[in-house]
């Protein structure tokens, strides 16, 4: 017992492991899918998306393997020099980054493009766990709210200089491990309100908006018993909404980039573009609700050998899954993403220390806003705004990336009963 103890694989959650595998095995040959075509070689042309996944995969598992043999400690310890080297990394790709897609997000390094925001994910996790685990840290402190979102929102804010929005707003999912470490609701109130001023002021106008508000505040304080608490917050509300409705729509007119505001007015309906803009979703669309109940069998998808669905295996992976393999595959798909989060945050709450459970809470948050904002960018319900597909999108950047977030948890997991 006490050699086995003595194992860095003593302890592991192989059913974590599995899934993990699963998904990368599933990843690797739906990118295969994905670019097939008659005059294709064998599945292991290193030369191909799908041979040079195969070994990002290899490396993954390599990567895997190195982190469970270290000092659960290590990541704690290390966790503000790993921050501030991915910080360094995302102000330098602004500076030397390769330009793909409008994205200046890839670091070139000779044949081989390294993509930062990838990395500072889990350095993110890691320093933010590791404040928010400092004994005298509490929540409800103005100053530790201060600090902490300013944790996330530093490489999240550099990274929309680049710009990438969608890998931005995964930064912004860690909101929800500060409400499991007690953040009050009203900051969640708050930010659904906003979100639905964003929304409708794009779809009314900001005109109409803003004296539909006033009518409403005007009811409210009528109705408040000339409570003069709540009429100076009824106000203060009507002030700060009225001040986010002009500047969002200052951003939308003046800041956002023409294919920006395209994908969002495609996906709002106040304009359909299905050669431009909606051209992308539209296709996705169609290739994923052609696969039907069990879909077209395995490298018979029409949409993925005529290239109907650009980047079909990166951003566009699901389509391949939902062609291919149907209505039911997409439903594994999906339930194996499931699975894998619940079975995180049930790591996440065992830990005993603190440290341990707001990182798992971070990989969560992380694994989760990128499913849910994929496939709801494939189905079309969220804009256009490329994001991988975690395990199962092409990339090398972003498989290591996912793989050290999930196997250092794994690492924290197997060392629960000790300190950290």
């Amino acid at each position: 017992m006490n050699q086995q103890q003595r194992s860095p694989f003593f302890n592991i959650d192989w059913t974590t492991v599995s899934i993990y595998v699963t998904l990368t095995c599933i990843g690797w040959i739906n990118i295969y899918a994905s670019v097939y075509n008659e005059t294709s070689h064998h599945i292991f042309d290193l030369y191909k998306n799908y041979g040079k996944q195969l070994i990002y995969i290899v490396s993954a598992f390599c990567i895997g393997i190195f982190i469970l043999l270290l000092d659960a400690r290590i990541f704690r310890t290390f966790s503000p020099f790993f921050y501030i080297i991915t910080l360094g990394l995302l102000v330098l790709v602004l500076f030397v980054g390769r330009s793909v897609g409008g994205n200046k997000s890839w670091i070139p390094i000779g044949s081989f493009r390294l993509q930062p925001t990838e990395f500072a994910k889990f350095a993110t996790c890691l320093v933010l766990a590791n404040y928010l685990s400092i004994t005298n840290v509490r929540m409800q402190d103005t100053k530790t709210k201060i600090l902490s979102a300013s944790l996330f929102l530093l490489p999240m804010a550099l990274t929309l200089m680049q710009p990438d929005t969608g890998s931005a707003l995964t930064f912004l999912s860690l909101t929800i491990v500060l409400y499991r470490e007690g953040l009050p609701s009203i900051f969640l109130i708050v930010g659904v309100w906003l979100t639905i001023l964003f929304i409708s002021t794009l779809l009314i106008g900001k005109t109409i908006l803003i004296i539909s508000l006033i009518i409403i505040c005007a009811f409210l304080i009528y109705n408040s018993a000339k409570k003069r608490n709540k009429i100076l917050m009824w106000l203060f509300s009507l002030t700060i909404s009225t001040v986010f409705i002009f500047s969002v729509d200052f951003i939308y007119k003046h800041i956002l980039e023409p294919h920006q505001k395209s994908r969002i007015d495609e996906l709002l309906g106040i304009s359909t573009d299905l050669r431009g803009a909606g051209y992308n979703v539209n296709q996705s669309k169609i290739a994923i609700g052609s696969g039907r109940l069990i879909g077209k069998g395995f490298l018979q998808g029409t949409q993925t050998k005529f290239d109907f669905v650009p980047e079909q295996s990166t951003d566009f992976i699901f389509c391949t899954v939902g062609e291919e393999w149907g209505f039911i595959g997409s439903l594994v798909i999906i339930g194996l993403y499931l699975f894998l989060l619940l079975r995180i945050v049930t790591l996440a709450e065992r830990q005993r220390s603190a440290f341990a459970r707001v990182y798992g809470y971070g990989v969560a948050c992380i694994i989760f806003c990128h499913v849910f904002i994929n496939i709801g960018m494939t189905i079309g319900i969220i804009p256009v705004i490329g994001i991988p597909l975690p395990y199962l999108s092409y990339g090398g950047s972003s498989l290591w990336g996912f793989t050290i977030l999930l196997f250092i948890l794994l690492k924290l997991d197997s060392n629960r009963m000790g300190a950290i």
